[in-house]
C-alpha cells in the first residue's frame, strides 16, 4: 500500500472538487492536521473514514487505495491487491497498538513495584502486595511482547524475569533492613512478645530487641522456628 501515492491522490480529488482541507477534515470530522498528514503520506485514514471520503471525492475504495482512477478492465485485478493490502495494513497497525499497550503495561508495572517501595512504610503489608501487583504487570507486558516466540520459550522467558525481578525486590528489602535498621516488607509473619519484635521472613529471621527505646538494637539471623520462650528469652 503506497502512502504517499494514495495521499497525493486525495489532494488531486479533493482539489478537483474545490474542496480546502479544512472543509474535508470538517465534514469527516477530524483535525486539519489529519488530512494535511494523509495528502502527505505520513498517515493513513482510519478504515472508518474509506467509505465517506470516498463518497465525498466521488471514487471508489478501490480507487482510493490504487492511488489513481482506475479503467474497467483494470478493476478486479486492483481490488484483490488492495483487499490483500489492507488486510497486511490493518494487522500491521493492531500489532504496532498492541506492542503499545505491551509498552505501558511494562513502564506501569515498574512504576507500581518502585512506587510501592518508596511510598509505603516497610511496617505496612500494601508494599509487598502492591510491588508484587506490579512485577504480574509488567511480565503481562513482556508476555505480549515476545508473542512472536514459541509458547514454552516464552514461558521459561517470563517464569525467569518473575525470579529474578522478586530476587531483586527481596534483596532490595534485606538491604533496607541491614542498613536502615526498617522491618522488613516481604516477612510471612511478625510476633511482638516482651521487649522483642520478631520478623519472619522466606531467608532470613529478624530480630527487634528492646524495641522503642534508646538500647533498641536489631539482629539478623538465619531462618529457624521460634518459641515465644525462645524470643523473650532472645534479647536478654
Amino acid at each position: 500500500m503506497d502512502q504517499l501515492n494514495i495521499g497525493k491522490f486525495i489532494a488531486k480529488c479533493r482539489k478537483e472538487k474545490k474542496i480546502t482541507q479544512s472543509e474535508l477534515a470538517e465534514q469527516l470530522g477530524v483535525t486539519d492536521r489529519s488530512v494535511s498528514n494523509w495528502e502527505n503520506g505520513k498517515n493513513m485514514p482510519d478504515l472508518s473514514l474509506f467509505k465517506p471520503l470516498c463518497e465525498i471525492l466521488g471514487i471508489t475504495i478501490n480507487e482510493l487505495l490504487s492511488g489513481k482512477k482506475l479503467r474497467e478492465d483494470e478493476y478486479q485485478n486492483k481490488f484483490e491487491e488492495n483487499m490483500v493490502n489492507t488486510i497486511v495494513y490493518s494487522t500491521k497497525k493492531i500489532n504496532k497498538y498492541s506492542q503499545f499497550i505491551s509498552l505501558i503495561l511494562v513502564i506501569f508495572g515498574l512504576f507500581i513495584s518502585i512506587s510501592a517501595i518508596m511510598i509505603f512504610p516497610s511496617e505496612s503489608s500494601w508494599g509487598s502486595i502492591y510491588s508484587v501487583l506490579g512485577i504480574i504487570i509488567f511480565m503481562v507486558g513482556i508476555s505480549r511482547l515476545l508473542k512472536i516466540i514459541k509458547w514454552y520459550k516464552r514461558l521459561l522467558i517470563i517464569v525467569l524475569i518473575f525470579i529474578i525481578s522478586m530476587g531483586i525486590l527481596l534483596f532490595t528489602d534485606y538491604i533496607n533492613v541491614k542498613l536502615n535498621k526498617e522491618a522488613p516488607m516481604f516477612r510471612i509473619v511478625s510476633i511482638t512478645t516482651g521487649n522483642v519484635i520478631y520478623y519472619d521472613t522466606l531467608f532470613y529471621d529478624v530480630y527487634r530487641c528492646n524495641f522503642d527505646k534508646d538500647s533498641e538494637y536489631w539482629v539478623i539471623d538465619k531462618n529457624t522456628k521460634v518459641s515465644n520462650d525462645y524470643l523473650i528469652n532472645y534479647c536478654k
